[in-house]
């Protein structure tokens, strides 16, 4: 975080960045940052040959391919067009993008095709890019702190695979989603750049990531209660998930949701200090560590929760 934090105070000028402040406010210490020639896709791809390798599943057995991402590698074609051609599959494919919410929205959707049995074999992917987003150059103070959310992104890939199997209550997979919105309050955080406003109107702003705080997380917030009704209308409580994965921006929005909506401490998996905001691929990230560190195993309940700019607030609940 010192290099990044070195980065703006080198391309601002006379305006320097507090030292540290980004880790106390955060509590991000460090990112990962892709290669200059890296694409989103190369991210996903890379995610995706390991899961097919650790499943034993070949390129032929996928029946179809999402791209769930923040990140793109160009407005057309869509990003898993350019991923599954990376992996050699021949299938369906198409992307999802929902902000950080991105990969919960391809869970709800792989959940609804499978159960359909209009696929047998989904390979969910994410490549975040986010680092290209983030504002180097800031005139002011009030520059700094619209881009200030930006100084913990990280860069990272993620998938998983869903295959159809046996129905039960006992049965692993996608078991339930659920998703709220407040679009009133989508100017709050942007990256226009890559849309049609950037392209009839090109700034130099457009490149990167600016928010307002203050009323993102109003909003977010306003739809914390709907986790509990949620998971009352299921017949469940926070108690009963052996994981619960939950968007990882900074360190107050996760004492935030202990205090707010009563999650407990002990369920989490803190992946944030040393792999920063890796946007829609957090929620892949934490279940990876759950696994690896025996937090979640097989037959386990769990949750994945999610809040992302638009605004919207996303619960699935699966069974490993």
């Amino acid at each position: 975080m010192e290099e990044r934090e070195a980065e703006i105070a080198a391309a601002s000028g006379s305006f320097r960045p507090p030292a540290g402040l980004v880790t106390r406010l955060t509590g991000v210490k460090g990112v990962y940052m892709a290669a200059r020639n890296e694409q989103p896709s190369d991210l996903a791809a890379s995610a995706a040959r390991t899961v097919l390798t650790d499943t034993g599943t070949r390129p032929s057995d996928i029946d179809l391919v999402i791209f769930a991402a923040c990140s793109q590698d160009m407005t057309e074609p869509a990003t898993a067009h350019i991923v599954a051609d990376k992996l050699g599959v021949s299938c369906p494919v198409f992307d999802v993008k929902n902000a950080c919410n991105s990969v919960l929205n391809a869970l709800e959707l792989t959940q609804a095709l499978i159960s359909g049995r209009q696929y047998r074999t989904v390979l969910v992917t994410c490549g975040e890019l986010p680092s290209v987003s983030v504002r180097y150059r800031v005139p002011d103070a009030a520059a700094f702190a619209r881009a200030f959310p930006s100084y913990g992104f990280s860069d990272a890939g993620a998938a998983m695979l869903f295959t159809a199997g046996a129905a039960g209550p006992s049965s692993a997979g996608i078991l339930r989603c659920r998703f709220a919105a407040d679009s009133s309050v989508w100017p709050a955080a942007t990256v226009r750049y890559g849309g049609a406003a950037s392209v009839r109107d090109p700034d130099e702003e457009d490149r990167y990531f600016r928010m307002e705080g203050t009323r993102l997380q109003a909003s977010l917030r306003a739809q914390g209660p709907l986790l509990h009704a949620w998971l009352e209308e299921w017949g469940l409580t926070l108690t009963d998930f052996a994981f619960i994965g939950v968007h990882q921006v900074a360190f107050s929005d996760i004492e935030a949701l202990c205090a707010e909506a009563g999650v407990p401490r002990d369920r989490f998996v803190v992946t944030l200090p040393d792999h920063g905001n890796v946007a829609a691929a957090s929620l892949p990230l934490q279940l990876f560590h759950a696994v690896e560190t025996g937090k979640a195993k097989q037959g386990d309940l769990i949750a994945l929760t999610g809040a992302a700019a638009g605004s919207s607030g996303g619960l699935a609940v699966m069974r490993l």
